[in-house]
């Protein structure tokens, strides 16, 4: 309840202050909320599989939010950075999805 009441407080404050963000970061931004949609999912599914731990999730959190920037950083390096966004992407979006079924499945027991 703690991490909603938080989650709540950050978007307001957010939205009240609307932060501009560095242009070179753009390219990044969507990658990383992703990755951390990631964690969120994973986070959830655990709650309800009554094996979550917060140590885990914040691990979770913020090295899927690195290392995905940092995939997208070194394909921008090689030239391939729109490709690996997009497999970023696809994987992150597997994820999400497969841990998503496993919520439905869970909440509403078939």
């Amino acid at each position: 309840m703690l991490a909603v009441i938080g989650l709540i407080i950050g978007i307001v404050i957010a939205l009240m202050w609307q932060p501009d963000l560095p242009p070179w970061l753009q390219p990044y931004l969507p990658i990383m909320i992703v990755a951390a949609l990631d964690a969120l999912i994973g986070a959830w599914r655990s709650s309800l599989e009554h094996t979550f731990s917060d140590r885990v999730f914040a691990v979770s959190f913020v090295s899927n939010v690195v290392i995905a920037a940092i995939i997208v950083w070194i394909g921008d390096l090689i030239g391939v950075g729109s490709q690996l966004s997009t497999a970023v992407l696809v994987v992150l979006g597997i994820r999400i999805f497969t841990n998503a079924a496993s919520i439905r499945r869970q909440v509403l027991h078939a």
